[in-house]
Formats: structure tokens, sequence, C-alpha cells
């Protein structure tokens, strides 16, 4: 694999630990000192198996925080599929049905190229099993040099590409997806007034939705579920229409004519609640690098009711947290990363225009437009819910979309 981004392979310096901005190769946590790796001497141009780079790595081993293109990598590509059928109800009005869908190969992914034995960390995390003054294994400790009662030394818990590594990742193309809708449009255009209304009912799977959320490197089948955008039903209608004041007032002129109203209604559920636990009680050692930001970890999930409250506003949380814990020491959580919705949108945009004509060739339009016009609070989007089991505000919303934004327009046609 072609490996870059830290020493020795490129310029950028990725602390094990938090450290200060004065003192960027000690911890801030402990003072543990790191190695400088800089300045680094590159091999020259000429490097190959039979003529390899004899220079040293030892200021910068173990390699840690690297991230890796798995040799074996290939392009990935998708499989789209589509069936539509039309229907002519009346003169003016339209219906289409369409199924969509696609399958994704080869997406690239990431995934631990160097996890920790389980077994190995869990049996050396007990005091009893190590030697007197030796550090234990455990929860983010799986680097640690330990010796144990026997006098055997182990340099870390990794398996995979050998103890002069820590946590690094392949980026590999091995994931997959999957999406499935069924879509429905209904459209009228009339004299006066015309609307299209939209419905989709979908379903959208994968391994990982974007490049930060890791494989299981031990079954990477295990991490398949649905997508952190998935939606399972959406409703849209745009609509325009003529407002008759010229009738009203029974006077057609250019203060009566050209009044419309126009807006776009939406109502849909969540998105998917991504779950995580950083506790590292999985004794794998996933850790972040920058490109996946979280751990594999996931809570342990009691087969509880879930108690999903759709509609927040009532101020209890959005699922039933006391249904999750903390993974057990030495296990991956059971909970899947998503497989159940937050809460869902229900929003109103409406525009009121006049065109005031001037000339054949001249005009004004003055808009009043309103975005969630209604002020009605929407808890909407892929964070909108804490997800992560060791946070206090676990299963509680945390964020919601922009209340109610108006403003006047005007556009001169000439």
């Amino acid at each position: 694999g072609v490996m870059y981004g830290v020493p020795p392979y490129g310029y950028n310096y990725l602390s094990p630990e938090p450290p200060l901005f004065a003192t960027p190769f000690i911890n801030a946590a402990d003072g543990a000192q790191n190695t400088d790796p800089f300045p680094l001497t590159f091999p020259p141009h000429d490097v190959s198996a039979k003529n390899p780079d004899t220079q040293s790595f030892a200021s910068v081993i173990p390699i840690s925080a690297d991230v890796s293109f798995y040799y074996r990598d290939v392009v990935p590509y998708t499989e789209n599929f589509m069936f539509s059928f039309e229907r002519q109800i009346t003169a003016k009005m339209l219906l289409t049905m369409s199924y969509v869908g696609n399958q994704g190969h080869h997406i690239l992914s990431v995934v631990s190229n160097n996890p920790s034995n389980q077994a190995l960390c869990l049996s050396l995390s007990q005091p009893s099993e190590v030697a007197p003054g030796s550090p234990t294994c455990g929860p983010f400790g799986e680097d640690a040099v330990i010796t144990s009662a026997t006098g055997q030394v182990y340099h870390g818990t990794r398996m995979g590409i050998g103890p002069n590594y820590q946590e690094d990742t392949w980026q590999k193309t091995i994931g997959n997806s999957s999406y499935n809708a069924l879509e429905t449009n209904l459209r009228y255009v009339g004299r006066r007034s015309d609307f299209l209304l939209g419905y989709t009912y979908s379903k959208s799977i994968d391994q990982g939705s974007n490049l930060g959320e890791q494989l299981n490197p031990l079954n990477t089948e295990t991490t398949r579920a649905i997508s952190a955008y998935d939606m399972t039903h959406n409703f849209v209608a745009s609509y325009n229409l003529s407002l008759p004041f010229e009738r009203l007032f029974e006077r057609k002129n250019r203060l009566t004519d050209q009044w419309s109203i126009a807006g776009t209604t939406r109502f849909s559920t969540g998105f998917p609640v991504t779950l995580y636990d950083d506790s590292d009680n999985s004794l794998l050692g996933t850790l972040g690098n920058g490109v996946n930001n979280y751990l594999l970890d996931t809570p342990d999930y009691s087969g509880g009711a879930l108690d999903i409250n759709t509609n927040p506003r009532n101020g209890r949380p959005e699922f039933n947290a006391s249904a999750f814990s903390t993974e057990s020491l030495g296990q991956l959580g059971n909970a899947r990363r998503r497989f159940f919705y937050g809460p869902g949108i229900s929003n109103f945009d409406l525009t009121l225009a006049k065109l005031l004509r001037l000339t054949e060739s001249k005009s004004i339009e003055f808009r009043l437009e309103g975005f969630n016009v209604f002020n009605h609070a929407q808890f909407y989007g892929a964070a909108s819910v804490d997800g992560e089991v060791n946070d206090p505000h676990f299963g509680q919303v945390v964020s919601a979309a922009s209340p109610r934004l108006v403003q006047v327009a005007a556009k001169f046609t000439f």
C-alpha cells in the first residue's frame, strides 16, 4: 500500500494525545515527550524492491494515525435502474410513477489494518496478570509496553501489520451500498394555478455513509446499516396561484392585476440517529486519525422499548436512552450504527408577489418571501440528536433548523 500524511511518508505530524500549542511534541495531560521527527530525510527517487532505502526509521517508529491505500484497490462503480410510467388523468393533470434504484460497488472505505487483540488486551487489563509496576492494557491502552506476570513483554496488543505500527488504517474499495425508491409525481397546469405534488418512499443502506465511518476489521458486514441520509417518506408540494383581486374589486388595472402566491410545503420523516461509544471498551483501539474521526464502537442495546418521540417540543428525550449502555469490556457493542430515526420536518415556504407593468418592455416585481413561515420548530438534521452514549445529553435533541425568515425583494425587468 501507499501511505501518506505523517512521517516518514510526509510532513504532517499527528500527536498521539492533545498537546499544547507551544509544545506540540509533549502530551498536555501527562507531559510525556514524543519524538520530534523533523527534519525528515526522504529516500531517493530510484528506490525499489531491488534498491531499498536503507535509512533508519527509528525516530518515527511506531508509526501511528497513518492512512494507506490498499494495494488491491479498484475503481468504484454503480449500477442504476429506473422504470417509469405516466398516465394523463385529465387534459391538465399528469401522474408519473417510477421505481429508481442503484447498487454501489467497491466504495472507498476506511478499516483498521492493525486492530488490537481484544482477548489479549482483556487478559492484560487485570493487574494480577502483569508484573508489578508495569502498565496494564485497557481502553486506549492497546499500545502500552506491558510485561506479564510471567515476564513476557508485549509491545502493545495489536495484530495486523506489526509492532512498528499502532492504530493505522487502510482505505480499501470494499464498501457497497443500495438504494431503492418509489417516486410519484402529480402535476397540474391550469389557467390561473399550477401545482406539483411529489412523494418518495425509499430505503438506502450502506456499510459507511462517509469516509469517516470505519468498517469492522473483524467482520466488515456487521457495519452494514441504513444510511445516514436515509429518508423513508418525503412529500413535497410546490404551487403557484394567481390571486383574483380584479374579480374581487370588479376592476382590472395595474393595481389589481398580476398578484400571485406561491410556495413549497414539505413533510418528511427524519434522518437516522447515528450511535457512538467513545469509551473504547471494545479494546479494538480503532482511534480517530483525521480521516475516521470516530471510533468504530457503538453502545450495547438491551432490546427494550425505544419509545421514539418524533415531537420533542414536548421536552421529552427523542428516544429511551436507558435502553442503551456503554459496551462491555472486551466486546464491541451490539447496537447497529443506525437503526431508528430522529424527528422529521413539516415546513412551509410562501411568497406573495405583485408584478407591476410600467411599459410593454419594463416591469417591476415586488416579492414578500417567508421561509418556515409559521415558525414551526424543526428538530431536523443528521446530527440533531445526540447519539454518543457517554454524553450527558445522550438521547436529547441538540440542534434545530432555522426559525422563520422573512425577506422583501424587488426585481426590475427591462
